[in-house]
């Protein structure tokens, strides 16, 4: 265990009724970082978070915050705040009311309950909407409250469970960057629980990438886009993911089951000058560039991203390459080889 870790997770085990939750689930977050949890639905990253909060107690392992073993140890107890999906406030509270709840339960001095609102609200843009109820606010407004209530609790461990979820696509944008700038202001540790590897990659600082129970890398955005350790990390980091080739298909990738390639390393060439020939699926124009859907059938996932607006006819065929150093092979488990 590294004596430097602000929250360690040593082989935490979680089953229900025989059913794996979690297993073999070893972590260790530095304090001050903001760590994601990511993976599809299912694959345990809120009950990890869960455990973390003491809503679940483990089956086997330890988890410690600050040195402190806090694995049986009540959620009051582990000096922490949460922000929900749902927002959790109370509807027939103010925003002031109910940034203030904990504190007033807490029995917190009124001056000092007044002067964390005032700031809390400063830095999350609320000053002025003090005296609103919840249904008067829009799911952004709503949700920045639920961050004024962690950050007046001034926890030093602030746990996020997919907070984001109920927002539309451009309001997640603008409060993903507010979370982040807060959690530096801050510095505060958070632990965030997310399926959308487009917030994991643009807030972490440590992605846990997660499937069937099973922690499958851990690393930086970097490592994980870059380095990907098996293949599940390669076609679920990135969008789009990175390309699957099988084996032996082109030359030099006799030693490998699978050979993947990232889309900005894939470039369109004369017909006979490409290492593979396909056939185009389907033409995606974004704006800046256009996405080309090829198929192949040794491949999976093959896209090519060209300049602007691109009108290659379904059906037709084009060749590809890619250089060799691009390339990352995988062997018959899927595993990263070196």
């Amino acid at each position: 265990m590294n004596a430097e870790s602000f929250v360690v997770f040593d082989n935490i085990g979680k089953r229900w009724n025989g059913q794996l939750g979690v297993e073999n689930i070893s972590i260790q977050i530095p304090e001050g970082s903001f760590v994601a949890l990511l993976g599809p639905s299912g694959c345990g990253k809120s009950t990890t978070l869960r455990l973390l909060a003491g809503l679940e107690i483990p089956d086997e392992g330890e988890i410690h915050i600050d040195g402190l073993d806090v694995t049986e140890m009540a959620p009051s107890a582990r000096n922490l705040s949460m922000v929900f999906q749902s927002y959790a406030l109370f509807p027939h509270l103010s925003v002031a009311e109910n940034v203030m709840f904990g504190m007033k339960v807490r029995k917190v001095p009124k001056q000092e309950r007044l002067e964390k609102l005032n700031n809390a609200l400063d830095i999350t843009g609320l000053l002025g909407y003090e005296d609103r109820k919840p249904g008067e606010l829009s799911g952004g407004q709503r949700q920045r409250v639920a961050l004024a209530r962690a950050i007046v609790a001034r926890q030093p461990l602030c746990l996020m469970d997919e907070p984001l979820s109920n927002l539309d696509a451009k309001l997640r944008h603008s409060v993903r960057k507010d979370i982040k700038k807060l959690q530096r202001d801050l510095g505060m540790t958070v632990v965030y629980v997310t399926h959308d590897q487009t917030e994991a990659m643009s807030m972490a600082d440590i992605i846990i990438l997660m499937k069937d129970g099973h922690i499958m890398q851990t690393g930086s955005p970097r490592d994980l886009y870059g380095q990907p350790q098996n293949t599940f990390a390669a076609e679920f980091i990135g969008a789009p993911p990175m390309a699957l080739i099988n084996g032996g298909t082109i030359s030099g990738s006799d030693h490998a089951d699978k050979v993947g390639v990232r889309t900005e390393n894939v470039t369109v060439v004369e017909a006979g000058k490409g290492r593979l020939t396909c056939t185009v699926a389907e033409s995606e124009y974004l704006g800046e560039e256009t996405h080309v859907l090829l198929e192949h059938p040794a491949a999976k996932g093959l896209v090519v991203k060209m300049p602007g607006y691109t009108s290659l006819v379904e059906g037709s065929i084009v060749d590809i390459t890619f250089e060799d150093s691009t390339l990352h092979y995988f062997d018959d488990k899927g595993n990263r080889m070196s």
